[in-house]
């Protein structure tokens, strides 16, 4: 009897040893290989990954559109372990899938791997012949994924996704699906032991973008810069008033359905991550300083003599022109450079330089757009009266296109310095009071009187103000300046009671044109059309004969 318990007592613990045995195995020794294969199969089965919000345009009636969604693609995707001949197999698909072979022997050679994808978006003739070659272990499966369904549109300002390190999903990759990637990317799917907890869908995103805006402004520029053969461009709609930006458009551009044929520089955003020195546009910076500081007004007077020399350098006009006597007034029409440089020295250095801070050109605005820069007034620390010399007219200076309309949006906004945003859940902030309503009104005066003088931008029954710069391009190599130039124009419209604000520029126009010739045509053409959508009152009805 004793030894029939015995022997079920040694059945039984064998039993049990083979169990924890088999139980270690599973859960310790090999525990990370089947968590992985397991993970690899729940990637597969796409469980795991949320829904990526999607991200609206707003129109002036605020009907929301698609800007960013997601779409239904094909995605072509190897399992590794089915696969006898990684060789074999990668010498087969090489062509179809566009990777050398070497590539993806490495990839299809990973003897864990249940996933490794292949072609992202693939195109149907891709999917034709890999369903022709009917090769094991490749497989043709269908994804949502990012789809822009305006092409090439605010495509910095969008940006793309691309895969994440993990590579077991995506992540935002430049503009705004970078910025806000946390909101919209959601949360990843996990596995938990015994439970999978279940993805948590990303949210949408609604921006301060109007489409009809964005799509004209967009048209214009591109125009524009192949009229003039300029290397890039750029526009800016703003709303002076609140900070909201209607508008934002670089080219060169890019397609972020496609983004793989394009340069790394394509992707960046000159508007906040690249800074230049604007040139005339700035003369209204300058003599909104000196007014507000009571040490000039727009009928203060100078004598022009063409040129003016500190610390043994010598400006000149453009065009190397002479004026003779001069207001302030005068020299914002007809955009004086020693007109500019008097305005300075009245106002003295350090105010100037005070209200520069002011406009907020030494800092980032804060616009939630990735990789802001701030503007560089550095070249004023040092006192020299030649730096503030050329700074007076926006030379040896250095800001960001979104600062400088902004600075200019708050002589637009009665003095007030608002914080752009992109993003229409937010607020308009007020960042501070720069100068009085009354130096900006007067400011405003000076613009209006500037249009109507050249007569370029002027549109019939409204009040026009704005600026142009035509600023050379620093020789970054041997110092100083070469021949190209940059062409500015800033304007908005009403102008004593505003509904936008217009960033024009190009770079490098072939013949190094002035801005008059070139920005300024493209800035009216869009004003009229703004005037028209926002179906805005004429204010000068006795503009009639102009």
């Amino acid at each position: 009897m004793k030894w029939r318990i015995g022997l079920l007592v040694f059945l039984f613990g064998s039993l049990y040893a083979v169990l924890t045995f088999n139980l270690y195995n599973l859960q310790i020794k090999h525990g990370l290989i089947f968590a992985t294969q397991a993970a690899d199969q729940n990637r597969q089965s796409g469980l795991s990954i949320p829904n990526r919000g999607n991200i609206y345009f707003v129109d002036k009636d605020n009907r929301q559109i698609p800007a960013v969604l997601n779409k239904e693609f094909s995605i072509i995707y190897a399992v590794p372990t089915e696969i006898a001949d990684s060789l074999e197999t990668a010498s087969q698909i090489s062509a179809i899938v566009g990777q050398s072979v070497n590539a993806l022997k490495e990839a299809l050679s990973k003897p864990k791997s249940q996933y490794e994808l292949l072609v992202y978006k693939a195109s149907d003739d891709q999917i034709k012949q890999i369903q022709d070659l009917k090769v094991k272990g490749i497989y043709i499966t269908k994804e949502l994924l990012r789809f822009y369904p305006l092409g090439e549109r605010a495509s910095q300002v969008l940006g793309f996704v691309g895969p994440n390190q993990n590579d077991d999903g995506i992540t935002g990759r430049y503009g705004i699906e970078a910025y806000f990637n946390d909101l919209l990317g959601g949360q990843t799917g996990q596995i938990q032991g015994d439970f999978i907890i279940k993805p948590k869908n990303g949210d949408d995103l609604v921006l301060t973008i109007d489409p009809n805006i964005q799509l004209e402004a967009e048209d214009i520029l591109k125009n524009l810069v192949e009229e003039y053969k300029a290397s890039a461009g750029m526009v800016i709609v703003e709303e002076p008033k609140t900070g909201k930006i209607l508008a934002m458009n670089s080219v060169p551009s890019f397609d972020p359905n496609n983004y793989s044929n394009y340069s790394l520089s394509s992707f960046l955003n000159p508007v906040v991550q690249a800074v230049y020195e604007p040139g005339s546009v700035f003369k209204v910076l300058t003599m909104s300083a000196g007014i507000d500081s009571g040490k000039i007004t727009p009928q203060t007077t100078y004598v022009d003599k063409g040129s003016v020399t500190y610390n043994g350098k010598t400006i000149q006009n453009f065009e190397l022109k002479t004026y003779g006597k001069q207001t302030m007034t005068n020299v914002i029409e007809n955009s004086i450079n020693t007109g500019a440089v008097f305005a300075e020295r009245q106002t003295g250095h350090e105010t100037f330089y005070n209200y520069l801070k002011n406009f907020g050109l030494n800092v980032a605005t804060g616009i939630t757009l990735p990789g802001e820069l701030k503007g560089n007034l550095s070249n004023l620390v040092n006192g020299k009266d030649i730096n503030y010399a050329t700074a007076s007219f926006g030379q040896g200076v250095a800001v960001t296109p979104i600062e400088v309309i902004n600075a200019i949006a708050a002589i637009a906004n009665k003095g007030k310095l608002m914080k752009p945003y992109i993003v229409a859940s937010e607020k308009p902030t007020v960042i501070r009071q720069v100068i009085s309503e009354n130096t900006a009104n007067q400011v405003v005066q000076m613009m209006v009187s500037a249009v109507k003088v050249n007569k370029v931008a002027d549109i019939k029954n409204y009040s026009v103000a704005a600026k142009t710069g035509t600023a050379f391009v620093p020789n970054f190599k041997t110092g100083g300046y070469t021949e190209d130039v940059i062409n500015t124009y800033i304007g908005f419209a009403p102008a004593y009671d505003p509904r936008f604000i217009i960033l024009f520029r190009i770079d490098k126009p072939a013949g190094a044109i002035s801005a008059g010739r070139s920005v300024v045509p493209a800035f009216k053409k869009l004003a009229e059309f703004l005037l028209n959508y926002y179906n805005v009152a004429p204010d000068q009805l006795d503009n009639a004969n102009h």
